[in-house]
């Protein structure tokens, strides 16, 4: 009896359609700026128009779709999806605000505090010595610290530089120069308890970065200190929103990427998620 053991999908494979959860206004605005790159580089062809490759680009990011996948269903080679998703993350980083504009721009709306919170990026876990920076004793688990500011309704305002996992949130604030940028800007932060001790101002002085109190082991919490804590907690609750609309791209579920590479994704989606936002 002969058999037959050819491949069930067939020799070209299967294409199939599916619904990218995003508006058409962010896709035109990202091939609009496609189409201005292109433009400024004097590319006179690509394999595709810009407004296809807006939306490779965007099912990737939204969706982490295998450039594979998208490549074979769009008669393109998988490097070359992969070269245009990287061209899109350069593209849209670079137009990611800058810590000092953006906290001026909210002192100019007349806001008096942002909102202050870190979270960890989760990555593959790679073999060797290179990869034991990035294991947070924390979460118990290797991934990439990311810090972000935002306003007091939840809107993301800006996005630190990724960081390796076994940074503290405190050491990333400390090596941006969050407070000196807080005070220049004559703005408060409000934070969780894992920025205690980030504000070393004098007795004497408003303090740039709010914290509740933390309870020792001999030193219980006073019934003060606990509705403190609970009304810090009560207006610290947008920013959870702010991280939630960020980790919706789910190419942010594991890193697979270089980390490196990984701050301008991060920024490249703080954009995108402001422009669905604001829409």
């Amino acid at each position: 009896m002969k058999k037959n053991n050819g491949l069930a999908e067939g020799p070209d494979g299967l294409v199939y359609t599916a619904r990218l959860p995003l508006s058409s206004a962010t896709l035109n605005w990202l091939a609009d700026l496609i189409r201005g790159h292109l433009k400024k580089v004097a590319s006179r062809w690509r394999a595709l128009p810009a407004g296809k490759i807006a939306a490779i680009a965007l099912a990737v990011l939204r969706c982490d779709q295998r450039p594979g996948d998208l490549a074979g269903g769009n008669g393109v080679h998988r490097t070359t999806v992969t070269r245009w998703v990287r061209e899109v993350v350069g593209l849209l980083a670079a137009r990611a605000p800058r810590l000092d504009r953006a906290l001026k721009k909210i002192a100019r709306s007349g806001g008096g505090v942002v909102l202050l919170d870190g979270s960890l990026i989760r990555t593959r876990r790679r073999t060797g010595t290179e990869n034991r920076k990035n294991y947070s004793g924390k979460h118990k688990c290797h991934g990439l610290l990311v810090i972000t500011l935002t306003d007091d309704k939840g809107r993301l305002v800006r996005v630190s530089a990724v960081r390796p996992g076994r940074n503290s949130e405190i050491t990333a604030c400390r090596h941006d120069g969050l407070t000196a940028h807080l005070r220049a800007a004559g703005l408060g932060a409000i934070a969780d308890l894992g920025f205690v001790g980030l504000d070393d101002s004098g007795p004497d002085s408003n303090p740039a970065v709010i914290t509740g109190y933390k309870a020792a082991r001999n030193k219980p919490l006073t019934r003060g200190q606990k509705l403190s804590n609970r009304a810090l907690a009560a207006v610290r609750a947008p920013v959870e929103h702010g991280f939630a609309h960020l980790k919706n791209w789910r190419v942010l579920g594991k890193v697979r990427t270089d980390p490196k590479w990984a701050t301008a994704l991060v920024r490249a989606l703080l954009v995108l998620t402001n422009r669905e936002v604001a829409r």
